[in-house]
């Protein structure tokens, strides 16, 4: 029996990184899976992928999560073709990196809109259901860069807003049977982090390299280790756990 029988899981962002490998792990766990993204035919290449590795049900939904009519129709196609929302996965996200005097105010909007508006959309359209059900697990991507992060003043307040969020859902949400956490990843090897090497001209191998030396556990993350946390904070285990923000990190913060 898996831990995730007979729940339908929704995660944002989920065509690559770290929503995929969520979305791949609560599939393993017995979830039928929602797969949003941003490009509907990435999304439904990534659930393909998913169901054919678990050989669970997967959907693929385009969905622009900044977007309001865009996240309740998602949510409300997600309950009309797999029955149910049990589970959401505040995943989506985007950089748009830049010293303060260079940023500009589109850099700014774009980010606080696909993080912070879009973890707000997507709750606000799926809270229903959930507070109807007496039943609901939400988890919100922040980052270590909440804590501050030099060419990170949007991602950083983003992300930051996000724990405030989190806090308030569990506060407003946990009468109804609803737990809302959230994870801040430290360094992990995506796709994102590779274009950040590229960017600052860095070999990708050498940018990882330097990534682990500045954690104690000496290497950097990799997306499956975020889909594992994911998977016991979006648990009945952690039905005891709720406006929490846990660090996965390698004690980077702690140096």
């Amino acid at each position: 029996m898996g831990r995730f029988d007979a729940r339908v899981a929704v995660v944002t962002g989920a065509a690559r990184g770290i929503g995929f490998a969520t979305a791949r792990r609560f599939a393993e766990e017995g979830a039928t899976i929602a797969v949003l993204d941003l490009d509907e035919s990435a999304a439904a290449d990534a659930a393909s992928r998913v169901a054919d590795a678990t050989g669970t049900k997967a959907v693929g939904i385009g969905c622009d999560v900044a977007d309001t009519a865009s996240a309740e129709a998602a949510v409300e196609r997600v309950v009309a073709e797999l029955g149910g929302i049990h589970i959401l996965v505040n995943n989506a996200g985007i950089t748009r990196d830049n010293l303060l005097f260079k940023m500009t105010e589109e850099d700014w909007d774009s980010v606080i809109g696909v993080h912070l508006k879009g973890a707000f959309n997507m709750t606000k359209a799926a809270q229903k259901h959930f507070v109807q059900q007496k039943y609901g697990k939400i988890l919100n991507l922040s980052s270590v860069s909440a804590l501050g992060n030099r060419g990170q003043a949007n991602y950083s307040a983003a992300k930051m807003g996000i724990q405030g969020f989190t806090r308030t859902l569990g506060i407003e949400l946990g009468p109804f049977g609803v737990n809302a956490n959230a994870v801040a990843p430290g360094f992990i090897a995506t796709e994102m982090t590779d274009a950040t090497a590229a960017r600052v001209g860095m070999p990708v191998e050498e940018f990882r390299a330097a990534a682990a030396e500045a954690n104690p556990v000496r290497r950097v993350g990799y997306p499956e280790d975020i889909a594992a946390a994911a998977a016991f904070l979006c648990s009945d285990e952690a039905s005891y756990v709720t406006g929490q923000t846990l660090y996965v990190d390698g004690g980077a913060k702690l140096g």
